[in-house]
């Protein structure tokens, strides 16, 4: 008699429940499974199908395969679940830099004699920068504080997607929000530095 660790039998994103081992003379069963550890695992699956056949012909051997390989189709639905939301989130991410590069875009084209008049009249191309920058930032900010907020409210519905991970991890959640940060300046930063570059002449001929 001894104790060991507790196992996890359904799957690693089950609970470890209580159980216990008896001899297969006390309690037989017509599935059993045979645990080998070995450094050679290329050709070691058909070296223990020979071995359990030449012992007993009698014995089918229906399935066999590496510790990795369990591993992985335990975590294979999670794995899936987890891409796809990294995809969705991908192309959210990539629309919305489109959406503040637009959206800055078309701010500076409206405020071109604006600037210009701004830049005739002695003002620096870094306070420009600035501004301009300073807008999508905003968009950028109130955009974090919104979905931060709808994400914290809908994490009671995404435990049953996530692996290994809290719904409320405060690493996972700084990561993203310093990430759609730092997508949206950039995003913001080219409309701003083609902004600084606009003529002042150009600019209040076009007026």
């Amino acid at each position: 008699m001894g104790v060991i660790g507790d196992v996890k039998y359904t799957g690693l994103d089950g609970n470890s429940a209580a159980a216990y081992y008896m001899p297969l003379s006390q309690n037989p069963q017509q599935r059993m499974f045979l645990v080998v550890r070995s450094r050679i695992a290329s050709n070691l699956r058909n070296e223990l199908r020979r071995e359990i056949q030449a012992i007993d012909k009698d014995v089918a051997v229906t399935e066999g395969g590496t510790l990795r390989e369990v591993i992985s189709q335990s975590v294979s639905q999670p794995r899936f679940r987890s891409l796809l939301i990294a995809v969705f989130a991908t192309v959210a991410l990539l629309l919305s830099a489109i959406g503040i590069y637009g959206v800055i875009s078309y701010s500076v084209a409206q405020r071109t004699s604006e600037i210009g008049l701004r830049m005739a009249l002695g003002a620096p191309r870094a306070s420009v920068l600035r501004q301009v920058a300073g807008s999508g930032a905003s968009l950028a900010l109130a955009g974090v504080a919104i979905g931060g907020a709808g994400a914290f409210a809908l994490t009671r519905f995404l435990r049953s997607l996530l692996f290994a991970t809290g719904s409320t991890d405060p690493i996972t959640f700084a990561s993203v929000t310093i990430l759609l940060l730092g997508v949206a300046l950039l995003a913001s930063f080219i409309p701003a530095l083609r902004a600084t570059r606009i003529d002042p002449v150009v600019a209040l001929r076009h007026e």
